[in-house]
């Protein structure tokens, strides 16, 4: 079904060497509710289009100087008319030529002597078209805005918050360390470790949102390097067991003999393997094991993050992985998530040329694994 359009709000330019042709079709028109301007040369056609920007041309083929074609032509080669539909209007005699018509530009024709039902229809056809095309640039323009106020939005959210909650952290983590339970009471040092755990979730956050951003808007390049694994992994175990020990935790290597240079972007697979390790933290249970695995298969390396923890039921994996359902849950502590860790660490593995899978079962834990090339 094509748009209702104003046909007041449409300007028609008809182009006819034929006094007497011209006068018809303005009549015609007039009375139909469109606003009409008439050239009665090639020449002149142009300089009316140029200046007036009408929305459709009405194009007589055969004319002396300049033939219908040359002027469609001209139209469509200036950046600033070439959107302007243009129906020629050709002699029933006269040996039109459908595919040079198309060629020059020409959206429709019509031939002399014309219905004027036929006429109409064609002009409102492509009247609707141009209308349709509008607010599709409108919408889009629109859209772009609100995008780019988001990406801002979130980009000064992210960047702006990172340098004070990393002071805030560091604070926290210092006085974990130095302030034992038996120095300040139990109380207090749960207190503490509470903070401490909320400040490591929303700098991790944070961290993940300015990622995903840059991701998103295309400002997040990939540096490939060629790097050994293991150590990124054991860096990152480092980094986590701190977390970990606040819930009695312990993360085990697996790959006590293996060791891979990969060909990746470091940074993002730092990324990766500490979202994958906080979330194995977040739905362990108190005491209990996390394994971190790394197998080689083929050209590529493989790490799996295991823990034995809430595990995700049958419904809710299907929503993991999915920017549409952008799924979250809680951990073993209440810890809150985003949902957002998961879609940045596919983003990241994918762009890196690996992939992302998981395997869980509720009430016994899961396996998230993904895959990097290995240096060739």
């Amino acid at each position: 079904m094509e748009m209702e359009i104003n046909r007041g709000e449409y300007k028609i330019l008809i182009v006819d060497d034929i006094s007497s042709n011209v006068l018809l079709l303005k009549t015609l028109l007039v009375k139909e509710k469109y606003n009409v301007l008439t050239a009665s040369s090639g020449y002149q056609a142009l300089e009316l289009t140029e200046k007036e920007k009408p929305d459709l041309l009405l194009l007589d083929v055969m004319m002396p100087g300049m033939s219908g074609y040359e002027v469609a032509q001209q139209i469509k080669s200036n950046p600033e008319t070439k959107e302007i539909p243009i129906i020629f209007l050709t002699a029933l005699n006269a040996t039109f030529d459908v595919v040079n018509g198309f060629q020059a530009g020409g959206n429709d024709f019509i031939s002399k002597p014309f219905k004027k039902e036929e006429l109409i229809i064609r002009i409102d056809h492509q009247l609707s078209l141009v209308a349709a095309k509008r607010i599709i640039i409108r919408q889009t323009e629109e859209l772009r805005k609100i995008i780019c106020g988001r990406d801002k939005l979130y980009s000064v959210i992210a960047h702006d918050l990172r340098s004070p909650m990393g002071a805030i952290k560091m604070v926290l983590n210092m006085l974990i360390l130095n302030l034992p339970s038996e120095t300040i009471g139990k109380d207090m040092f749960e207190m503490l470790e509470m903070a401490n755990r909320t400040t490591e979730e929303v700098f991790s956050l944070l961290d993940n949102l300015l990622k995903w951003t840059k991701s998103q808007i295309g400002k997040l390049n990939v540096v490939y390097q060629d790097f050994e694994i293991t150590e990124v992994l054991e860096s990152m175990i480092n980094v986590l067991s701190m977390v970990a020990e606040l819930k009695h935790i312990n993360i085990k290597q697996d790959y006590k003999n293996h060791s891979a240079i990969v060909h990746a972007d470091i940074d993002m697979i730092k990324t990766v393997t500490r979202n994958l390790l906080s979330n194995a933290v977040k739905f362990s249970h108190e005491g209990s094991n996390i394994y971190v695995d790394l197998n080689i298969q083929d050209d590529k390396a493989i790490i799996c993050v295991k823990d034995s923890g809430c595990g995700i039921s049958k419904e809710d994996q299907e929503k993991l992985l999915h920017e549409d359902t952008h799924f979250s849950s809680y951990g073993t502590h209440k810890e809150e998530g985003s949902g957002l860790g998961l879609l940045l660490c596919k983003d990241f593995v994918e762009k890196n040329g690996g992939e992302l899978w998981f395997e869980s079962e509720k009430g016994k834990g899961s396996t998230f694994c993904f895959s990097v090339p290995l240096k060739k």
